[in-house]
């Protein structure tokens, strides 16, 4: 390679890396591209009750749309995010205490507590991964217009607090239900719920009916 020809690639990546450093996760994605996820050895803090307030205020409001088209594998989900493991093995890892897995991430072991309802579970078939803002109510809101690779980032991320293991009873009553259909049984959980809520749903540009905006007020009344 030519001295002139390596000159221009160091400047071009320079260009490209100063461009890149600005960006967040969610302004690669909207273009396209794929936002780095961390190994999901810490679940995202939740915002403070003010600052989702003020997310909520302004949430564009809509009526609910249909679920005409839908179906989860429109959602790729289950990604591969570590080695062998995938996104809810990952999940498991993350959300459980004292868990062990064996060579293909498969877990063998440990202790997880349900936020929802605060139940100690020490099987991981008794636990299922929760989509916060579950993925068709993601489709009714806004989703059903993205892209497959942005459907599949909102299925998969470990960024925002988007996925939590939970007791598989609850995750199934919830089903696709909004906030106004669906509460979690420990009502001094419903803080962090509708701060989780709003912050998936603001990062993602997901709208909200009215009767759900009332019901996320509420629930932030408990913080």
């Amino acid at each position: 390679m030519s001295r002139t020809r390596a000159l221009s690639l160091v400047v071009l990546a320079a260009v490209a890396g100063t461009a890149l450093a600005g960006c967040k996760p969610e302004d690669l994605a909207a273009a396209g591209g794929q936002s780095s996820q961390p190994g999901g050895t810490a679940a995202a803090a939740p915002v403070a009750p003010g600052e989702a307030k003020t997310e909520l205020a302004a949430l564009k409001i809509a009526v609910r749309g249909t679920m005409d088209g839908y179906s989860r594998e429109k959602f790729p989900h289950w990604d591969k995010v570590d080695g062998t493991c995938d996104t809810r093995e990952q999940v498991l890892k993350r959300d459980g205490k004292n868990v062990s897995v064996d060579a293909q991430c498969a877990t063998k072991s440990g202790t997880w507590v349900s936020a929802y309802d605060g139940e100690t579970w020490t099987k991981a078939s008794d636990v299922d991964i929760d989509h916060m803002v579950p993925l068709g109510q993601a489709w009714i809101s806004g989703a059903k217009s993205w892209t497959t690779e942005r459907r599949e980032q909102f299925a998969n991320d470990l960024v925002r607090p988007q996925l939590h293991a939970v007791t598989d009873n609850l995750n199934e009553q919830k089903s696709d239900k909004a906030p106004d259909q669906w509460k979690p049984p420990l009502v001094s959980y419903w803080c962090t719920y509708a701060t989780d809520w709003i912050v998936v749903k603001a990062n993602y540009g997901l709208t909200i009916t009215v009767p759900e905006k009332t019901a996320l007020e509420t629930m932030l009344a408990k913080c």
